[in-house]
């Protein structure tokens, strides 16, 4: 086919599939920070993933989940987004804003 080697198209197809996932993610995140509902949160749950790294070895990621109560007082868990090296523990309290049509969803509000 045109000469164009398959691994060729299969590396752009994963390159445009996660640039697509950026900038959802990134317009999801902007949106929350503008808009969000503030809320008190607890870190209820972390998991560790573990990817390959280019020196065949392995690095390490952390999602952070939260538990919260929105404005109508309905209970939800959320992964928080944008966290790099937190230092949060399972039980630590933090404010989050988070929107109400995707409750699984929060950003972490820094403090001041």
């Amino acid at each position: 086919m045109f000469g164009i080697d398959i691994k060729y198209i299969l590396a752009a197809i994963f390159v445009i599939v996660i640039a697509v996932v950026f900038v959802i993610t990134f317009l999801r995140n902007r949106r929350i920070r503008k808009d969000g509902i503030k809320a008190d949160a607890v870190v209820s749950r972390i998991e560790e993933h573990d990817h390959p790294d280019s020196d065949g070895g392995f690095s390490t990621t952390y999602s952070y989940y939260v538990t919260y109560e929105d404005q109508d007082g309905n209970k939800h868990e959320a992964i928080l987004s944008k966290v790099m090296q937190s230092g949060y523990r399972v039980g630590d309290e933090l404010s989050i804003q988070y929107l109400p049509e995707k409750p699984q969803y929060a950003y972490p509000i820094k403090k001041s």
